[in-house]
């Protein structure tokens, strides 16, 4: 099993870099592109014979306190097959 843990800025964050991702693509013509929010991911190996349930309870317990900030990021964990 793998899990994959999305990372991302609160939306009431600024993102820096997101906004110059944004400047970049108009300037290079695509100007319905209004907003870009910067991330990053994560992809966990899960060594064989753990739990579905024990799986999401570790990888949210570890995205909580090690992979995300939880004052300005949010996380999505998924459990992939």
């Amino acid at each position: 099993m793998k899990a994959r843990v999305f990372v991302s800025l609160k939306t009431t964050v600024l993102d820096p870099q997101g906004k110059t991702v944004r400047a970049a693509l108009q300037g290079l013509g695509y100007p319905a592109i209004e907003d870009v929010r910067q991330g990053k991911f994560f992809d966990i190996a899960i060594a064989s014979g753990v739990t579905r349930e024990q799986a999401r309870k570790d990888i949210e317990t570890i995205a909580h306190d090690v992979l995300a900030n939880p004052v300005i990021e949010e996380y999505r964990v998924e459990l992939l097959d």
